[in-house]
């Protein structure tokens, strides 16, 4: 399952912002947002980029690690 760190979630509102960003994405499903580990993990459906996932996660105004 891929993850990802999120850096700047404070609260559950940036839990739900993080997840409908990935779940937005085409080919991934079952997002599980870790807030107080800053990490979201995901499936995937179908390859996806990792590039597409930190865009998605940075157009919503959260940093993503790595």
């Amino acid at each position: 399952m891929p993850s990802i760190i999120v850096k700047g979630m404070s609260c559950n509102h940036c839990r739900m912002s993080v997840t409908k960003a990935l779940e937005a994405i085409p080919g991934i499903t079952g997002v599980d947002v870790d807030l107080l580990g800053g990490k979201a993990t995901y499936e995937e459906t179908a390859p996806v980029d990792p590039a597409v996932v930190k865009k998605a996660i940075e157009a919503i105004g959260f940093e993503v690690a790595g």
